[in-house]
């Protein structure tokens, strides 16, 4: 490995300067009745509502605190897909679970499909059987589950008549349709937003144009074949692209139309190839996978969902490409409401990245770098010293190892910290107590014995409160005999 990777990075936040212990979470809304399975952001001109699907009711979590009463009640399952639409009519939140009949919002009220005002006909069966929604090209578009027909809806319509496009002779594996998302690239005609649909199979139909009932204007641009999705939750628009999450990792859809089966190092999770592959072969049939993109810490996550209570997140820094993982924030889906990320937990909404702690508990970081030669592969050699440069402010918990020759053991050597002489805020006398720096620098030498071959170093913290940025590690040893 390059010595600048990590075997293992948990819950350290990697920046272009160094790597950070992640930012925590606070506890949103409290007092949901069980699991929030879902988070429905409605975005209209001046009106911002977040609502929350828990159990078998929404309700809305827009502002802190306790929750109300439920704004929908009667449900099936709180698993729901959603889109935001806006017509000459306004701005609407529609939402499907694939049981229960469509639900919208438009601002002020709740509404059902069927409720004589809001009806969608035309379909085979009802609303209740769509699994998934997109919106492409002022089109809502319905994928039924259980069947390769994508049904659309009129232009700048949340009602109405619907149509069907069956892809059952344009795909060549059968399977049934997962998702739909919107690809915008430039084809040698323009830039233009193509509607991509993914089969259970790993097939990948590509369509452009306008009006499917027109057969000038709406052409099927090609099929290819890529890793089969494992969640309805499969699609992201990310810029001008569409990541695909399947069993081969998380793609671009322009780079693995072209070759994601020829070569996977055009994935985005190529650096974490093992890890995704592990997570989607043991947790891919759970529900919780999703994709969530908060641009303010150029941050791409994916929700793992190992078990309820139990999920993780793989993150990367979308500026270095670099990897980490994230424990301790059990959440079952996400969302960006307001430029800020939240999370669906057990009886609770959370926001993330907001704190430096876990609902006022420890975050437990862990780093474990590549094992490194340091340019003599032969040799042997003994490590009398290590002293990592560390910029905080406060005293954390910090314990400090180094691996050798492949050896894999927690840090037990524990670093010394002097805290900052600045005064306390609220008890620090005025124009006597001293303003400390925001970050200071802590790189004092600590005694470690160690020989072998090669060497990683290890780095665990433990901190509530606390910044903490790792910046750099220097050791000394000395160089013996070829062995």
């Amino acid at each position: 490995m390059d010595p600048k990777d990590a075997i293992s990075l948990e819950n350290y936040w990697p920046l272009p300067y160094d790597v950070m212990l992640r930012k925590g979470y606070t506890k949103h809304k409290t007092g949901l009745p069980t699991q929030v399975e879902s988070l429905m952001p409605y975005n209209g001109p001046v009106t911002r509502k977040l609502f929350a699907a828990s159990g078998t009711a929404f309700y809305d979590v827009t502002s802190a605190g306790a929750v109300g009463a439920a704004v929908v009640t009667g449900l099936t399952n709180a698993r729901w897909e959603d889109i935001n639409i806006t017509t000459a009519g306004g701005s609407y939140l529609l939402a499907i679970n694939g049981t229960d009949r469509l639900r919208g919002y438009d601002g002020t009220n709740w509404w059902t499909d069927g409720d004589g005002t809001h009806d969608i006909t035309g379909l085979t069966g009802t609303t209740s059987t769509i699994t998934n929604i997109n919106l492409f090209k002022n089109r809502v578009w319905l994928i039924q589950g259980s069947t390769l027909k994508a049904w659309y809806l009129p232009v700048n319509s949340i009602a109405g008549v619907a149509s069907a496009i069956d892809l059952q002779s344009i795909v060549r594996s059968g399977g049934h349709l997962v998702a739909m998302g919107t690809w915008t690239i430039d084809a040698g005609f323009g830039v233009d937003d193509f509607a991509a649909f993914i089969t259970s199979e790993g097939e990948i139909a590509v369509f452009r144009g306008t009006d499917p009932d027109n057969a000038v204007s709406w052409a099927l641009t090609g099929v290819w074949n890529i890793g089969a999705p494992f969640s309805t939750r499969c699609m992201m628009k990310f810029g001008g692209d569409l990541l695909v999450l399947t069993y081969d990792g998380l793609y671009p859809l322009a780079e693995a139309l072209q070759s994601s089966r020829l070569d996977p190092r055009v994935a985005i999770t190529n650096k974490i190839y093992s890890a995704i592959s592990d997570a989607t072969t043991n947790y891919g049939s759970s529900n919780g996978w999703e994709m969530e993109y908060y641009a303010k810490a150029n941050m791409l996550f994916i929700n793992i969902p190992v078990a309820v209570g139990a999920q993780q997140q793989f993150a990367m820094n979308t500026i270095t490409k670099a990897w980490t993982n994230f424990t301790g924030i059990y959440s079952n889906c996400w969302c960006i409401f307001g430029d800020e990320p939240y999370f669906g937990g057990n009886a609770y909404v959370g926001k993330f990245w907001g704190a430096w702690s876990d609902d006022s508990t420890n975050i437990v970081g862990n780093a474990k770098q590549a094992f490194n030669y340091f340019g003599m592969r032969g040799a042997t050699k003994r490590w009398t010293m290590m002293r990592p440069t560390l910029r905080t402010n406060g005293t954390p918990t910090v314990l400090v190892a180094l691996n050798t020759d492949f050896s894999d053991f927690d840090p037990t050597g524990q670093l010394s910290f002097s805290s900052s002489p600045a005064g306390l805020w609220d008890s620090a006398l005025w124009d006597q107590g001293l303003w400390g720096a925001s970050l200071n620098v802590s790189n004092a030498w600590q005694g470690i014995n160690g020989q072998g071959y090669c060497a990683a170093v290890r780095l665990k913290v433990a901190s509530a409160g606390i910044e903490i940025h790792w910046a750099a590690t220097d050791l000394v040893m000395e160089k013996g005999g070829v062995l």
